[in-house]
C-alpha cells in the first residue's frame, strides 16, 4: 500500500478542492465557524486529546514535547479511537486533519499525522 497522502489545515483557512476528504480533529467545535463554511465529511471527537490534557497544554510551546508524549500515551491506550481515520485514510486519496488552534506546529493534528503516518507504514 502506498504511504497515506495526509495534510493538515487550520479550521479558519478556507476549504478548497485541494483538501480532498476533511476531517475535525479537535474535541471542540471551532469558534465562529458554521458548518458550511467548514465543509467537512467527519468529525472524529474521539481522537482529539481528552479535555484534561487540552487544558493543561494550553498551546504552550514549552509544554510541546510533554503534550506530544502524553497524547500518544492516550492514543495508544485507546488505539479504536484512531479507526476511522484509519479507514478514511484508506478510502480516499487524500485527508486534511482539520484543527482549530492558532500554532501551525504545535497542535494535535501535528501529533495525529505523524502517529498516523507511522501506523499505516506497519
Amino acid at each position: 500500500m502506498a504511504i497515506a497522502n495526509i495534510q493538515i489545515k487550520r479550521a479558519y483557512r478556507p476549504a478548497s478542492g485541494k483538501d480532498g476528504w476533511r476531517i475535525l480533529v479537535d474535541r471542540l467545535w471551532p469558534r465562529g465557524i458554521d458548518k458550511k463554511e467548514a465543509a467537512l465529511n467527519d468529525w472524529c471527537k474521539q481522537a482529539a486529546p481528552s479535555s484534561e490534557l487540552r487544558k493543561w497544554f494550553n498551546h504552550q510551546e514549552d509544554k510541546w514535547p510533554e503534550f506530544k508524549k502524553k497524547y500518544k500515551q492516550e492514543l495508544k491506550s485507546n488505539p479504536e479511537a484512531l479507526e476511522p481515520l484509519i479507514a478514511a485514510i484508506r478510502q480516499h486519496p487524500l485527508v486534511t486533519l482539520v484543527y482549530a488552534a492558532r500554532d501551525d506546529a504545535h497542535n494535535n493534528a501535528v501529533v495525529l499525522k505523524e502517529l498516523l503516518l507511522s501506523t499505516l507504514k506497519k
